[in-house]
């Protein structure tokens, strides 16, 4: 077994659910140590470690085994969407089964009036977003661009650029986020 290519097949997949290594070792019942050396390729995991890695990932062990062996079929239940809350009341899901060496996500946001996260750095060159607003408005700014967008509005953007979501209005937004993304940033 190629253990470099196992370890960067979980580095992926914990990246395209926006995981910090802690946060992963946690869900999955293992030290952040032993992630680390797992991730590096520098130490084999037992299968009930690998096991337990894969759950907290919500993929099956054999993609992080062999990625030729992904099902064609994923399903995500509800119950098992990634939900994070930030402090100011941002709430993301995401939607999408993740599908190793496939950086798609679909995310449905909320951010509370007044609420404005702050910006966040430039993907690589060829990542994509889609952002639909569902209800209320929502600013989105997009390298010092501002782009007011009311319910029903729509907008693609090349996402190799600094981004930021804000709502300065006095009522709740909610948005989907459709993104392509070539790799984890930096």
């Amino acid at each position: 077994m190629d253990l470099v290519a196992l370890g960067r097949r979980i580095t992926d997949a914990r990246t395209q659910r926006a995981l910090t290594m802690n946060a992963l070792a946690d869900k999955a019942g293992v030290s952040a140590s032993m992630l680390w050396s797992v991730e590096r390729g520098r130490k084999a995991a037992t299968v009930v470690v690998l096991d337990r890695i894969a759950r907290a990932l919500g993929t099956p062990m054999s993609a992080l085994l062999d990625p030729g062996d992904v099902p064609r079929v994923i399903v995500r239940r509800a119950a098992d969407q990634d939900v994070a809350v930030a402090p100011d009341g941002w709430r993301r899901t995401i939607l999408t089964p993740v599908v190793p060496g496939v950086n798609f996500e679909w995310v449905r946001a909320e951010l509370p009036p007044g609420s404005a996260p702050g910006e966040y750095p430039a993907y690589a060159a060829g990542s994509h977003e889609y952002v639909v607003v569902e209800s209320g408005r929502l600013r989105l700014t997009l390298a010092g661009d501002v782009h007011d967008l009311a319910a029903g509005d729509s907008i693609y953007f090349a996402a190799d650029v600094e981004h930021g979501y804000a709502n300065p209005w006095d009522e709740a937004c909610s948005y989907h986020v459709a993104a392509l993304i070539m790799r984890p940033r930096r």
